[in-house]
C-alpha cells in the first residue's frame, strides 16, 4: 500500500510543478477612466504603492509599473493569498484603472521558513508572557478545589443531613464536583478564556451521555439504591419476599440487597429489582396467619365439621384470640371436600412453620377422634377379555368366575369408597408440641453476626423513614 500512495504523491506533485501560477483575480476598479493619460498620476499611483509595500516589508521581491492607469504587479510572494491581499490594496488607490498581476509564488526554502520562523517567535514571547498570569489562574483554582477536598472531608454536617453513610457520601461527591468546576470557571476567567468553558461543558455533555448508555444498568442499580436507602422497605433482618426469593434482609449495598434464605444460603438481588419489583414483608406486623387444608368426607355433616376444626385451632396455646381461628369449605373435588383452617400467631415468639404443622396435626387428630373418615384416591386395574378370546389364552390369564366379569377394554381410576365400619379412631393428643421461633431467632444472630463483619457497607438505618 506504501507503493502507490507514493506513486500518487508524485504524480501531484509534477502537476503541480507544471501548472501554470495563478494570478489573483480580484475586483477591478470601476471608477470612470479619463480620456487623457496622466504620466504624474501613474507616476504618483507608482510611488503611493511603493510607499505602502515599504511599510508592510512583506513584499520586498515585488515591483510595481504604472502606465496609463493600468498598474503591473511582478515578482515572488510566499503565497497566493499574500498576493491577493496586494492586488485588493492597489485596486483601492484613486485612479487606478486596471490591475495585472504578474506574481508567482515562492520557492526558495528560506523565504518559505522565515515567516514560519517569525511567528514561532512571536508565539514563544507571547506564552512567556503569557505564564505568570496562568501561574496566578492555576493558584486560585488549586485552592478553591482544596477548600472543596477540606470541606467534603467533614462528617458532621453530612452525616447529619443524610440518612446514612451512602449518601453523605453522595453529598461529599457532589460538594467536590462544584468545587471543581468553580476552579476551572474562575481560572478561565482570569486568564480570559470564558469562551472555552461551553465547548468543555459541550464535550463533557457528549461523554457523560455516551457512559450514560453503555453502563445504563449501572446508573440504575445506583440511582435504585439512593431511593432504598432514603425510603426503607425494610429492615435488618426482616423476612421478606423479593420476585420469588424469601430470605432474611441482611444488608443494602450500594449496588444489591444480600438476603440470608431459609436454608442458610445468601441471596444478592440488584437494588433495581427490589426497587421494580415485588416486595413483601412478613417481619412488618406481629400477628401473622397461617392456612392449611384438610378433605373430609362429602358425605359428613359439614358444619359441625368446621366448628371442630375451628375450636381446635383456637384452643392451641400459640394461637392468638383475636383475629379467631376460622374454616370454610374450599371446593368440592373427586376426594370430598376441601376445607381450608387458618389460625393468627404471634411470630416473634411462635414460628410460624411448626405453629401451622401442628395445627394441622391437630386438626387431623380432632376430625378422625370423631368418627369422621379421611377419604383417600386408590387405584384398581382391572383386565377383562371381550366374549370369545377366554378359551385362547391360557388358563391364568382367563378370569375366574368369582371375579368381576365387566367388559372393560381399558385401565380405569376409581375412587375407593369409605368402609362400612371405620377404623378406631386414634386417641387425641393431650397438647400441643413446642413451636417456639428458636430457629427463627438463630437465623437472626447469623445475620446479625454477618452484618457486624461488613461494618459500614450496610445502607439500611433505623432512624430513616420506612415505606
Amino acid at each position: 500500500m506504501l507503493l502507490p500512495r507514493l506513486f500518487s504523491l508524485l504524480i501531484l506533485g509534477i502537476a503541480l510543478w507544471l501548472a501554470p501560477p495563478a494570478a489573483a483575480q480580484d475586483a477591478q476598479p470601476t471608477a470612470a477612466i479619463a480620456l487623457e493619460p496622466d504620466a504624474a498620476q501613474d507616476a504618483a499611483i507608482a510611488a503611493r504603492l511603493r510607499q505602502i509595500l515599504d511599510a508592510l516589508a512583506d513584499y520586498p521581491d515585488v515591483a510595481v509599473t504604472v502606465e496609463a492607469g493600468i498598474v503591473t504587479l511582478s515578482g515572488e510572494t510566499l503565497d497566493p493569498a499574500a498576493a491577493e491581499r496586494l492586488t485588493g490594496i492597489a485596486s483601492r488607490i484613486d485612479g487606478v484603472v486596471a490591475i495585472r498581476s504578474d506574481l508567482v509564488e515562492s520557492a526558495e526554502l528560506a523565504k518559505r521558513l522565515s515567516p514560519a520562523m517569525e511567528r514561532f517567535r512571536r508565539r514563544t514571547e507571547q506564552m512567556l508572557a503569557f505564564l505568570p498570569l496562568a501561574a496566578v489562574a492555576l493558584g486560585v483554582g488549586l485552592i478553591v478545589v482544596f477548600a472543596g477536598l477540606m470541606l467534603a472531608r467533614w462528617d458532621r454536617p453530612w452525616t447529619r443531613l443524610a440518612p446514612n453513610a451512602f449518601i453523605a457520601d453522595i453529598y461529599r461527591q457532589m460538594v467536590r464536583i462544584a468545587f471543581l468546576i468553580a476552579a476551572v470557571v474562575i481560572a478561565l476567567d482570569i486568564v480570559g478564556a470564558t469562551a472555552l468553558l461551553s465547548t468543555i461543558l459541550g464535550a463533557a455533555g457528549i461523554i457523560g451521555l455516551a457512559i450514560g448508555f453503555a453502563v445504563r444498568d449501572t446508573v440504575e442499580n445506583f440511582i435504585a439504591s439512593v431511593m432504598l436507602s432514603i425510603r426503607q422497605p425494610f429492615r435488618p433482618n426482616d423476612l421478606v419476599e423479593i420476585e420469588g426469593d424469601t430470605g432474611k434482609v441482611i444488608r443494602l449495598t450500594s449496588r444489591a440487597t444480600i438476603l440470608l434464605s431459609l436454608d442458610g444460603n445468601q441471596i444478592r438481588i440488584p437494588n433495581a429489582t427490589v426497587f421494580k419489583g415485588r416486595v413483601v414483608n412478613f417481619t412488618r406486623n406481629r400477628e401473622r396467619r397461617f392456612l392449611f387444608g384438610i378433605t373430609v368426607d362429602a358425605g359428613s355433616d359439614v358444619t359441625a365439621i368446621r366448628k371442630l376444626a375451628e375450636d381446635t385451632v383456637q384452643a392451641l396455646p400459640f394461637t392468638l384470640a383475636t383475629p379467631a381461628a376460622s374454616a370454610w369449605i374450599e371446593e368440592i373435588n373427586d376426594a370430598g371436600l376441601l376445607l381450608q383452617v387458618t389460625g393468627w400467631i404471634d411470630q416473634t415468639q411462635t414460628s410460624f412453620a411448626l405453629a401451622r404443622g401442628e395445627a394441622l396435626r391437630m386438626v387431623k387428630s380432632a376430625v378422625e377422634a370423631a368418627g369422621v373418615s379421611l377419604p383417600e384416591n386408590t387405584y384398581r386395574l382391572r383386565f377383562d377379555l371381550p366374549p370369545g378370546l377366554s378359551g385362547v389364552l391360557p388358563r391364568a390369564a382367563t378370569v375366574t368366575e368369582d371375579e368381576d366379569a365387566a367388559p372393560v377394554t381399558s385401565p380405569t381410576k376409581e375412587t375407593a369408597t369409605p368402609a362400612q365400619e371405620p377404623l378406631p379412631a386414634p386417641p387425641v393428643p393431650p397438647a400441643a408440641d413446642d413451636v417456639s421461633a428458636a430457629e427463627d431467632r438463630d437465623l437472626a444472630r447469623i445475620v446479625e453476626a454477618e452484618r457486624r463483619e461488613t461494618g459500614d457497607q450496610d445502607l439500611l438505618n433505623r432512624a430513616a423513614p420506612v415505606e
